[in-house]
């Protein structure tokens, strides 16, 4: 990268730093993780399936559960995160509630 490419990006880099600088701060919040119901358990394969509230469905593997995979059974209300997989959007973090 030559002399005048840095140049534009450190300016940049300070513009990016200075509109930081000037958002305002907020406390921090606890976002709200979204909710569903267990729809299927696959327990012999090691996953299964969340209806989440807004309609969508989300696919589990049970080492993205926080407690005891084999205790779900289906019809169980729980939390969960959502991440991007290679396959597309599946839950994480899944807890019951």
């Amino acid at each position: 990268m030559g002399r005048p490419a840095l140049a534009g990006a450190h300016r940049r880099l300070r513009f990016l730093e200075q509109a930081l600088d000037e958002l305002p701060s907020f406390e921090r919040q606890e976002t709200q993780m979204p909710t569903g119901t267990v729809k299927k358990i696959v327990s012999e394969r090691g996953f299964g399936f969340i209806a989440a509230e807004d309609g969508k469905e989300f696919f589990f593997h049970k080492s993205g559960t926080e407690g005891d995979f084999d205790a779900l059974q289906g019809g169980e209300k729980v939390a969960f995160e959502i991440e991007v997989s290679p396959k597309g959007p599946r839950a994480r973090s899944v807890r019951t509630l």
